[in-house]
C-alpha cells in the first residue's frame, strides 16, 4: 500500500462543502480554511446580504466555486430542498458542516435571563435550529454524501452541551447562559452519534465543540473566563481551521462519532 502524503490527505480539490452559518465569524473562518484548501463552498445562512457578501470574498481570494444560499433552517420545506440546489449548482456534495445556532440577541425575549423568565418558545426556536435543523439536512443529505466516496459532516457543538454552566462568570454582566441552548447542543453531539452509526461505513460524522470565544465581552467575564482557562484565552476564529480542515478531509478517515473539543483545556478541570 503506498502511503499518501500528508499534503494528499488534505487537499479537498474536487469536493463540494455545505457550510450553514456561513456568514457569521466561525462560518466564514472554516469557509476560509476549506477553501485555501481547495473545496467549492455552497454557503447557507439567513443573512442574505452578508451570506453573499462572504461567498463573493471567498471566490474572490480563493478561486473556487463559492454560491450564496440565504435561507431560514426554521423553515423544514426550505431545508428539505437545499440537496436539489446543491446539486443544480454543484453536481454533488461531499462534506456537511452543521454550524449554524441560535445563540440569542438581546431582543429576543426569554433568553438569557432567569430560569424563571426563560419563555418555551424561545426554547422551541432554538431547539428548531440548533438541532431539528441538522437532523432535517443531514437526513436531506444523506444519499449525496453516501454517493461521494468522501462523505463527512461536522456537528459545530459548544462546551455548554457537555459540562454544566458556572454562572459565576456571568455575574455583574449582561450575559447569561439559558437552558434550550445547553439542550440543543447536548443533544446534537448525541445526533452525531446516532448519525456515526446510521451513515456508517460510507459517510463520517463527528463534531467539534467550540470554547468561549472572543466577541469583545464584558472584561469582568474575560478576565473570569480566562482564569478558568489552562491556556489563560479565549478562542479565536483562527483556532477553528485546523479542526475542521481535519475532519472535513482525509486526515481524518478513520475517524467518526468523535467529538473534536477545542476549548483551550476549558472542561479539563
Amino acid at each position: 500500500m503506498n502511503a499518501r502524503s500528508l499534503k494528499t490527505l488534505m487537499d479537498l480539490k474536487g469536493r463540494v462543502v455545505l457550510l450553514t452559518g456561513a456568514a457569521g465569524h466561525i462560518g466564514a473562518a472554516m469557509g476560509e480554511a476549506l477553501a485555501e484548501l481547495g473545496a467549492d463552498l455552497v454557503l447557507l445562512d439567513i443573512a442574505q446580504d452578508s451570506c453573499r457578501e462572504v461567498a463573493d470574498q471567498i471566490r474572490s481570494k480563493f478561486g473556487i466555486r463559492s454560491v450564496p444560499l440565504p435561507i431560514d433552517l426554521a423553515d423544514e420545506n426550505a431545508v428539505r430542498a437545499v440537496p436539489h440546489f446543491v446539486m443544480d449548482k454543484m453536481g454533488r456534495l461531499d462534506i456537511l458542516i452543521n454550524n449554524a445556532a441560535l445563540v440569542g440577541t438581546s431582543e429576543l425575549k426569554g433568553w438569557a435571563t432567569s430560569l424563571s423568565e426563560q419563555r418555551v418558545d424561545t426554547w422551541r426556536l432554538a431547539l428548531e435550529i440548533n438541532l431539528t435543523a441538522p437532523f432535517v439536512l443531514t437526513q436531506a443529505c444523506a444519499l449525496m454524501l453516501t454517493a461521494s466516496g468522501h462523505g463527512s459532516v461536522i456537528n459545530v457543538g459548544s462546551i455548554y452541551g457537555i459540562v454544566g454552566p458556572d454562572k459565576s462568570l456571568y455575574v455583574g454582566t449582561k450575559l447569561g447562559n439559558p437552558a434550550a441552548y445547553a439542550a440543543s447542543k447536548g443533544g446534537l453531539l448525541q445526533l452525531t452519534r446516532w448519525f456515526a452509526t446510521a451513515l456508517a461505513p460510507d459517510v463520517r460524522v463527528n463534531a467539534i465543540t467550540v470554547g468561549g470565544v472572543w466577541r469583545n465581552q464584558a472584561e469582568d467575564f474575560h478576565q473570569r473566563y480566562k482564569a478558568k482557562t489552562p491556556l489563560n484565552r479565549m478562542a479565536v476564529e483562527e483556532d477553528l481551521k485546523g479542526a475542521v480542515a481535519f475532519l472535513a478531509s482525509d486526515l481524518s478517515d478513520y475517524v467518526t462519532g468523535h467529538n473534536l473539543v477545542v476549548d483551550g483545556g476549558w472542561t479539563i478541570w
